[in-house]
């Protein structure tokens, strides 16, 4: 048995033992049936890491193998490898220069319990074909064999375990040049002997070992759900895993079921619709701009400031979304400087605001009727109190809102000060007296929160 409440649009589970007693058929109907566990939507925030082989070049984007020798080659990455590169190099040649040598569990759980991430989706295998563990199906392609010589998913699924955090894998259903996977394309999908030697083969593999929360898809577009065997995975995954009842998927098995059928939306990368959805969905976007993997040639400009980071954290929130931030780590093991600041300053300012961000859901209103830069989330738990988030610091020390009726309201504080702010009917809305700027006296430095309390 199991209990589930509409929250919203969305169908979440309540209890660790959340969607036992159902057995999930493999099709869509069925797998779409199960709902939310609801530490999910609870969590809000998650941290993403892309690591694999393409960090060495470090160059463009993760895709660096596939504008290098892909059917349409990037002219400045094959310029890149001509310049500086013999004739005879491959790119298999980059995992021995991927060694890891700085790599610290400690310090990336560190920073990952400090940045007040609820999860984390560590890469175990991107289009590459590289694995970051010693997957049976990629003989002297993985960490383990080649680069590293190190299991580097294990460090951080232990050192997570008991936390509040919980612990997830991105994996990649295809590669761009594994023969196997060119061979069933050249047959257009009509077989499948690399979903069956490696491709859903790894998945099942990495259940057993690891026991992700999440297993967030990726490589979908070219064929169906059915060639992946998809629907096969996710029942077996939600009946007979060891993960069976905490578990959440993403939507991308296939490009008949992106955006459509799994569990929560992802429908595209950095996928911001601006309004309430049907469903659970998910904004995995990269503080660095251009992405997802580290770049030697990034300069500062390219990464999201802790204002814009705050502001597109609110706005995803207030319409009920979940927000995965990426980082890319070095090819020595370690998190760029700007991404650990960025990580620890998310983490402090959720220490003051965390509570009108975690266990919350949409309220009436997302986003102010008169002001655009303040945004509104309403805590599950109490539905007398509603927490609208400024942007930006009023110069005459008012702040007017048209959402919040005035003749409703018992009082408005300032999350983390002990003020208690005045307030008074402004046409159908409200004008509140906000202190005067001083950042000794400010509860945090960038996006502040109020808390309005209704009788």
């Amino acid at each position: 048995m199991f209990t589930s409440v509409i929250v919203g649009s969305f169908i979440l589970c309540f209890s660790i033992q959340t969607c036992s007693g159902v057995k999930y058929e493999p099709n869509w109907n069925s797998i779409d049936s199960r709902p939310l566990p609801a530490w999910y939507d609870d969590a809000k925030i998650g941290m993403f890491i892309n690591w694999g082989v393409y960090s060495v070049p470090s160059y463009h984007d993760e895709w660096f193998w596939y504008w290098w020798k892909g059917p349409k080659p990037n002219p400045s990455v094959v310029k890149l490898m001509e310049k500086f590169y013999p004739p005879t190099f491959t790119y298999a040649d980059f995992a021995s220069e991927f060694k890891a040598e700085f790599y610290d569990p400690l310090k990336w759980v560190d920073i990952i319990e400090h940045s007040g991430a609820k999860y984390v989706v560590l890469s175990t295998k991107h289009h590459e074909g590289f694995t970051m563990y010693p997957s049976k199906y990629s003989f002297n392609w993985n960490s383990v064999d080649v680069g590293p010589n190190k299991d580097l998913i294990k460090y951080i699924f232990a050192y997570l375990a008991g936390s509040d955090v919980h612990f997830g894998i991105y994996h990649s259903l295809f590669e761009w040049f594994n023969p196997l996977y060119l061979q069933d394309k050249a047959n257009n999908y009509t077989t499948q002997k690399f979903v069956k030697e490696k491709g859903m083969a790894e998945l099942y593999e990495i259940v057993e070992m690891y026991r992700p929360d999440v297993v967030w898809s990726d490589g979908d577009w070219e064929a169906t759900s059915t060639y992946w065997n998809a629907t096969q995975f996710l029942a077996w995954l939600y009946n007979d895993s060891p993960v069976k009842d905490s578990v959440v998927v993403n939507d991308r098995w296939g490009y008949d079921s992106t955006c459509k059928h799994g569990g929560f939306l992802t429908c595209t990368d950095r996928f911001n619709p601006g309004k309430l959805q049907k469903r659970k969905w998910e904004n995995a976007m990269t503080l660095d701009r251009v992405s997802w993997g580290f770049r030697r040639d990034a300069c500062l400009a390219d990464f999201y400031s802790m204002e814009e980071l705050l502001e597109l954290l609110i706005h995803t929130i207030s319409y009920g979304g979940n927000i995965l931030i990426n980082v890319g780590p070095t090819p020595y093991g370690t998190f760029s400087p700007i991404y650990e600041e960025r990580f620890r300053q998310l983490g402090s300012w959720l220490k003051i605001n965390g509570e009108g961000i975690y266990s919350t859901k949409p309220w009436t209103h997302q986003n102010d009727t008169i002001t655009s830069k303040v945004w509104y989330t309403s805590p599950k738990a109490d539905k007398k109190a509603v927490y609208g988030f400024f942007m930006n610091w009023p110069i005459d020390n008012e702040l007017t809102l048209g959402s919040v009726s005035g003749p409703s309201l018992a009082g408005v504080t300032l999350v983390g000060s002990n003020k208690t702010l005045t307030w008074e009917s402004s046409g159908s809305g409200i004008k509140i007296n906000i202190p005067p700027h001083n950042i000794r006296e400010m509860p945090c430095l960038w996006a502040w929160a109020l808390k309005f309390t209704f009788h």
